[in-house]
């Protein structure tokens, strides 16, 4: 083509378009965690705001109780569960030369950060809790850079999420219009990967965080009323039972059972612990492992995906893009699975795939897909009156 004939308007506007695509992926990729956490926390509040917004209004107030007095609280919890298991993971290699291989670099930096947050057991345990809770706050001073930052990235992730609570549906629609196609192949791609996102997020995932602070809470609580056989490392003991449900059918019970175990062979010589063995056994199973699984298993249940392809993601995700990867792995899974699955059968007809002509304007479309038969207006040709008759029959 020559030079001449190109249109140079257009070619500026393009270059411009891509470097602007480029900006908004290197944004993206810089805070590619932030961003996948932030979904997540959109995808695990969902269902209690699509309930809320039917009794609080405006949605903005509904998306606000989700986010702040529901998911807040939690991930507080979940960050202090966390931190407490690493001062455990950190005293079982100092004490017990324990070697995490590979993960040893990655906990190590955040061992000393994670001092900051006091054992519960200390807490249950010290007469004085006033001067342990002024240690506590005179250690985060010596972090407040880090404790600032990570304050910054929850601000970020609570906003995505409150955002696409209040305003998911007007976005899905302008999206539908923009993109959709006269054969509803991008509608039905994009219902599939945001179902399989809620099971993913809210089924998987959120069944794990809930199970392991139950699992952490209980079992601390549990070495309260231990007599000689405590359980060793509770924290981290029930964070471990939270990792371990994402394994398909077994779940938790690759942790309590052996634990179970190790209690009862502690007990045998004296035979007067054997009732806490018992204790820690019903605990784990209807408190830890039943519960959570009776309250979360309807929205499990739904699910599409194998549940070995999603263990695969969960254990290839984080092992390729470090923590987030837990999110992203299954992301990842979901999106390449549904255009196996929609679109990819559609690619291979061989039949052509035209997309909508929309207005820019229309805006306000419930939905892009093809016209229902309801809303098909055919025109039928005048009907025929070789006799002269007028159509209600009179001359």
């Amino acid at each position: 083509m020559e030079w001449p004939s190109l249109d140079r308007g257009r070619l500026a506007w393009a270059a411009l378009g891509v470097l602007l695509v480029g900006v908004l992926l290197l944004t993206l990729y810089s805070f590619v965690g932030t961003f996948v956490f932030g979904l997540f926390i959109y995808y695990a509040t969902r269902p209690v705001y699509d309930r809320l917004k039917r009794h609080i209004y405006p949605p903005s107030l509904a998306a606000g109780v989700s986010i702040f007095v529901l998911a807040l609280p939690a991930l507080l919890l979940f960050a202090y569960v966390l931190a407490v298991s690493l001062q455990e993971v950190n005293t079982l290699v100092e004490n017990r030369g324990a070697d995490l291989g590979p993960l040893q670099p990655y906990i190590e930096e955040y061992v000393d950060i994670s001092t900051v947050a006091e054992n519960p057991q200390e807490l249950l345990n010290d007469p004085n809790l006033q001067s342990v809770l002024q240690e506590g706050v005179n250690q985060a001073l010596d972090y407040v850079f880090f404790i600032g930052n990570a304050l910054f990235h929850l601000f970020i992730m609570l906003a995505i999420a409150f955002y696409l609570l209040r305003d998911g549906p007007r976005l899905s629609r302008w999206v539908r219009t923009r993109f959709g196609d006269d054969r509803g192949v991008f509608e039905a791609y994009a219902r599939a990967v945001d179902t399989d996102f809620a099971s993913i997020f809210f089924g998987n995932i959120l069944n794990a965080i809930m199970t392991g602070v139950i699992g952490a809470v209980s079992y601390t609580l549990l070495n309260e009323i231990a007599p000689g056989t405590p359980i060793p490392y509770p924290t981290l003991l029930g964070l471990l039972t939270g990792v371990a449900s994402l394994v398909p059918v077994v779940g938790m019970k690759l942790v309590y059972f052996p634990i179970t175990g190790l209690l009862v062979v502690r007990g045998l010589p004296g035979l007067d612990n054997l009732w806490f063995v018992a204790v820690f056994f019903a605990v784990s199973f209807v408190v830890v492992d039943s519960i959570p699984d009776f309250l979360l298993r309807p929205y499990v249940s739904g699910r599409n995906l194998h549940i070995g392809m999603v263990m695969f993601a969960y254990i290839f995700g984080p092992l390729l893009w470090g923590w987030y990867g837990i999110f992203l792995g299954p992301i990842a899974l979901v999106l390449v699975y549904n255009f196996g699955t929609v679109v990819l059968p559609e690619l291979l007809d061989g039949e052509t795939i035209q997309p909508f002509a929309v207005d820019p304007g229309a805006m306000t479309i419930e939905s892009a897909g093809p016209p229902s038969a309801e809303e098909v207006v055919v025109d039928e040709p005048p009907v025929e009156n070789p006799g002269g008759a007028s159509p209600d029959g009179t001359d």
